[in-house]
Parts: structure tokens; C-alpha cells; sequence
């Protein structure tokens, strides 16, 4: 199957794991794709664009004539880890896994991706958001490889420290970095969490209304998988005079519409925004980390 990998793809692939391993794998895609889809016996429709920023998304038509997605991601995304938690999640909030494919490739339910919770009203996107999500928050699988919030942010907490002697951002790095230390250190909560929950990441769907998709699974507080949607549609909130206070509000609204503690979920909003914002400045995306950081700057 030839085509052109998706621009957003093969750019955020290069961003977070480097342009070397970014090409060497992209450079295979095609073949790879042709070799999965006649190994699973499905029949292509299109290529999403622009699709996925970790892995390839084609809608494909089954043997027996239904319709499904399949997704194709590099090794080094992890792909194994999603599997195995849409498969522990079974259809329950999330995107039926179908099949597995090899090479990292996934059939899956087909959803409606151009209908996303972002084509909403903001309050009942949240709304539909905040219902989606609460079934994710299962016990973990016995014996489950998932990596834990502290090891994951620890990770993240090192990158960091660079623009710890950054004037412009050394007072928010810093806060940031001792807020997830303070909340690693008293986190008592492990459920299975989606990872990088956020209205775009949830799909209209025919067997629900509304289906998650695209997990980045690890195990800990559900506070920490709330905080990357509590800073959706940042644009309109830096746009907005009122940005500030809605950015608060937005915070207790979902922490008491979830039953969280408000203070938990405002830190893991800050810490995660702030790791958001360096990594846009480290990969020469300004105008992103602006709008990131003068947020976190709010909380």
C-alpha cells in the first residue's frame, strides 16, 4: 500500500522520540501496512489525515464485509500497553479492541472520528467528558505491565530541570516540580488510568454515544488523569478576560463532579501543563508553550 505517512505523524513522532528512530520507522510504514492488512484479511478504505500524532489510523473494511480501524504504532510507543488495556477494559468506556494484528497493530471498533466531545458546547462536552471517563477507573489487571504516575512523571520531572535556571520560567518549573513531589508522596490511589484523557480523545460511537480512545495507560490517582482535561481548549481560555477565574472554576467543577479533592487535582493541572509547556519550548513550538505556561501560570 503506498501513501504518505499523515504530516502531524511523522512531525510529533520526531518531536518526542527523535528524528532518527522517527524516519527508520515511518520509512517501513508502507510495507508494514501491506503486510498487516493481509495477514488480518481486511480491505482499505482511507488513511485518517490527519490523523493520530503516535501511531497510523486506516479505516478498513473486515472479511465479513463490517467496518473497523486499524491502528499501527511504533515499538517504541508501546503499543502492547494500549492492547492491554483496551482489552481489560473490554468495550467499557473505551474503543472495542477486535483483533491484534502483530507489528503493533490493532483492529479496533469503528467510532466516527470526525465527531469528537470538541464539536460540543464546552459545558456539555465536560459533562460528557467527565461520564466517559469515571469507567475507566477499573483495578488495574493482575500482574499488569503498566508503569506508575511517579515513575512516569518522574521521567518527565527531569526534563524539566533545565528551565529550572530559565528567568522566564524558572518560579513556574519550580512549583510545578514540587507539587508533583508533594502529591507522589501521599498518593495512596491506584486504578487503571486512560493517560492523556481530553475531549479529543473521545469519539461519538453507534454501540454508545461516547467511546474513549488512544490511551497512554499507567496506573495511580484518578486526579492525574483529570488534569489534562481540565486545560482543554486553552486557546479560549487565554483568549478570554475571564480566562483566569473559569480556569479555577473549571478545576472544582470537575473535582466535585468526580469526587476528588479539588487541592490534588489543581497540582497534577500545574505540574502537568508546566511538563507540557517546557516540552513545546524544547521542541520550538513557542506559541504553544505560551499559552500552556500562561495557564499553568493561573492555577
Amino acid at each position: 500500500m503506498g501513501f504518505e505517512p499523515p504530516q502531524r505523524l511523522a512531525r510529533t513522532l520526531g518531536e518526542t522520540y527523535g528524528d532518527a528512530a522517527a524516519a527508520e520507522w515511518l520509512g517501513k510504514l508502507p510495507e508494514l501496512v501491506g503486510t498487516v492488512l493481509d495477514r488480518a484479511s481486511l480491505d482499505t478504505e482511507r488513511v485518517m489525515a490527519p490523523g493520530g500524532r503516535s501511531s497510523l489510523v486506516v479505516l478498513v473494511r473486515r472479511s465479513d464485509g463490517s467496518p473497523a480501524a486499524l491502528k499501527i504504532a511504533p515499538p517504541f510507543t508501546h503499543p502492547d500497553l494500549e492492547r492491554d488495556a483496551l482489552a481489560h477494559w473490554n468495550g467499557w468506556g473505551a474503543v472495542q479492541l477486535l483483533d491484534e494484528a502483530g507489528e503493533g497493530a490493532l483492529v479496533l471498533e469503528r467510532l466516527h472520528p470526525e465527531v469528537s466531545l470538541r464539536s460540543l458546547p464546552e459545558a456539555k462536552s465536560l459533562l460528557e467528558a467527565a461520564g466517559t471517563v469515571r469507567k475507566l477507573w477499573v483495578e488495574p489487571p493482575a500482574g499488569h505491565g503498566f508503569e506508575t504516575a511517579a515513575e512516569r512523571t518522574a521521567r518527565q520531572a527531569r526534563a524539566m530541570e533545565p528551565y529550572r535556571e530559565d528567568a522566564a520560567t524558572a518560579e513556574l518549573t519550580a512549583a510545578a516540580l514540587a507539587a508533583r513531589e508533594e502529591l507522589v508522596a501521599a498518593d495512596t490511589e491506584t486504578v487503571l488510568l486512560h493517560g492523556n484523557f481530553r475531549q479529543g480523545k473521545v469519539l461519538a460511537g453507534d454501540r454508545t454515544p461516547w467511546l474513549a480512545v488512544g490511551p497512554e495507560p499507567l496506573v495511580g490517582e484518578r486526579a492525574y488523569d483529570l488534569a489534562r482535561l481540565v486545560r482543554d481548549r486553552v486557546e479560549d481560555l487565554v483568549a478570554a478576560s475571564s480566562g483566569a477565574s473559569a480556569a479555577r472554576r473549571r478545576v472544582n467543577k470537575l473535582a466535585d463532579s468526580l469526587d476528588l479533592d479539588r487541592e490534588r487535582l489543581r497540582g497534577w493541572t500545574l505540574f502537568r501543563a508546566v511538563e507540557s509547556g517546557t516540552r513545546a519550548l524544547t521542541a520550538g513550538r513557542r506559541q504553544d508553550a505560551e499559552l500552556l505556561l500562561e495557564f499553568a501560570s493561573w492555577l
